[in-house]
């Protein structure tokens, strides 16, 4: 049994030691302190008090709290320890007249593969990813990782540091990082974003906070431009940071102050010309900068963690709206309403909006759920998947957005029960005059009516798009040529005004074949 025991000991020495070295046991050993005193008195607390300070020596590790710069770091830091080194490194270079660097790398993917093949396949990914990074690193630099997918590289104090030299480096990183990764769960293949920031860059008496803020800020800006970016800082990122802080404060305090909420616009049947829904679109009406649009505040709301808000806030005002409407004899069959894949993550999402609609009195099959195609073809099981097949059966129209753009499968159509295909205004755009656009369009419209899916094609311009998309078979129509967003009581005005028209046009038509 012994034997045993010391193998197993041996071969997960290093995951104990990183175990003990987690800030949790900073909370942990006083409760176990405490523990100890009431389970055997002041024997066992003496034997705790003994025992906790070997176990860490014989581990190899410092007790939490009290690590040691000039020692080999532990697999995983916490942000405090991180600025702490790098508060170190840049005394150490400061004294001796030389720069350092700090780099943030983050492995994209990793969380994605966390879900999909489970948390020991990910920690492998880890493992691998931290002895590949030290193997790029001369000896008296430190790497760690401070956080589930994103390292840290601080390095020593060096002579030559310029631009040309850090990038060097970090493509070498790049490149070593990004070469596949065998695990028991197969072949992984990761992207890494790499962010970095020489000391030299920054103005003078920089702490190591505001090195570690200033490649993080590289980092943000590489993985907002695609897979595998790596960025540099510079002055500018600190001003577009500010600016991008400015905004995350301005959109919480609109969201809060009900300044974003929905406007409407139209959709048409094509082959009758009568309203068959309205799509609620977010605006945010600023009080000095006029209609923002949802493109310059959503990736905000996002970042705030807001989105679910936003998600309350839409749904009620077009809830009510759609009721309005109903009081005052206007005959808008359905409201739709946009879901991100955050929403749809949300297990009370279901339960939510069958208590909204109980609320305002409305049946289910008022309101259509909007999901992107980017979102079935990345969530083919899990909470996504059962929120969206449960909306479903409750009965919501589920209308697949953007529809083209992503890699949804015919099978996924089928099991997430798709109402709806949204065409792109990509494939909408020019149809009237490219024979190429036209043909792709017959094939998608084509597709649906085999599926038995119902067609709306977004961005229609045109009045010659119009007719042509009526021609193709496509069901219903929606953009800027039939109308813009507009309120819930400029919806109503417009709505009444279209009637009117379509009714005058009628009876032009009846007393033409009377005649």
């Amino acid at each position: 049994m012994r034997p045993m025991l010391r193998v197993a000991l041996m071969r997960h020495h290093a995951r104990i030691a990183r175990w003990l070295h987690g800030s949790h046991m900073l909370a942990f050993l006083p409760a176990l302190a405490l523990a100890g005193f009431w389970i055997g008195g002041e024997v066992l607390l003496i034997f705790i008090a003994i025992g906790v300070p070997l176990t860490y020596a014989l581990t190899g590790q410092d007790a939490p709290g009290t690590l040691d710069p000039d020692r080999p770091l532990p697999d995983l830091v916490d942000l405090a320890t991180a600025t702490a080194l790098a508060d170190h490194m840049i005394a150490r270079a400061t004294g001796a007249k030389l720069g350092t660097a700090c780099f943030l790398v983050e492995a994209e993917g990793l969380d994605v593969i966390r879900r999909r093949a489970g948390d020991m396949v990910a920690q492998d990914l880890q493992e691998t990813l931290l002895q590949r990074l030290r193997g790029q690193l001369r000896r008296g630099d430190r790497v760690a990782r401070i956080g589930d997918s994103r390292f840290l590289v601080l390095l020593s104090p060096s002579l030559r540091l310029d631009l040309e030299a850090l990038l060097l480096m970090a493509n070498r990183m790049q490149r070593a990082l990004e070469e596949p990764a065998e695990t028991e769960g197969g072949t992984h293949f990761l992207s890494v974003a790499v962010g970095f920031c020489a000391s030299s860059r920054l103005r003078d008496h920089a702490g190591g906070a505001q090195l570690i803020d200033a490649a993080a800020t590289a980092l943000t800006e590489a993985l907002a431009n695609g897979p595998s970016a790596v960025r540099a800082w510079s002055e500018s990122m600190r001003v577009q940071r500010r600016a991008r802080k400015t905004l995350l404060e301005e959109v919480e305090r609109a969201l809060a102050k009900g300044q974003i909420r929905p406007w409407f616009q139209p959709q048409l049947c094509t082959s009758t010309g009568a309203i068959s829904g309205v799509e609620a679109l977010a605006r945010w009406l600023h009080p000095e900068r006029g209609i923002v649009p949802p493109v310059e505040f959503l990736t905000a709301l996002e970042e705030a963690g807001q989105l679910d808000r936003l998600s309350e806030v839409m749904l009620d005002h077009s809830l009510s709206a759609l009721r309005r409407w109903d009081e005052t004899g206007l005959a808008i069959p359905r409201v739709s309403v946009n879901f991100s894949d955050v929403e749809l993550r949300n297990p009370r999402l279901v339960t939510r909006l069958k208590w909204e609609l109980d609320r305002f009195g409305l049946p289910a099959s008022r309101l259509g759920v909007e999901v992107l195609e980017t979102v079935i073809a990345d969530a083919p099981e899990g909470v996504v998947a059962r929120n969206i097949t449960a909306l479903s059966q409750l009965g919501c129209q589920i209308d697949l957005d953007d529809f083209g753009t992503g890699h949804a499968s015919i099978t996924a159509l089928r099991r997430f029960a798709v109402h709806r295909l949204k065409i792109d205004r990509s494939f909408v755009t020019r149809v009237d005059r490219d024979e190429e656009q036209r043909r792709m369009l017959a094939a998608v419209l084509g597709l649906a009516d085999r599926l038995g899916l119902e067609t709306v094609a977004e961005g229609v311009e045109s009045v010659a798009e119009h007719a042509l998309l009526a021609q193709l078979g496509c069901d219903h129509v929606q953009g800027f040529g039939i109308a813009r967003p507009m309120p819930a009581d400029q919806l109503a005005d417009w709505a009444r005004g279209y009637a009117e028209r379509v009714a005058a046009a009628q009876n032009i038509g009846r007393s033409t074949g009377t005649a």
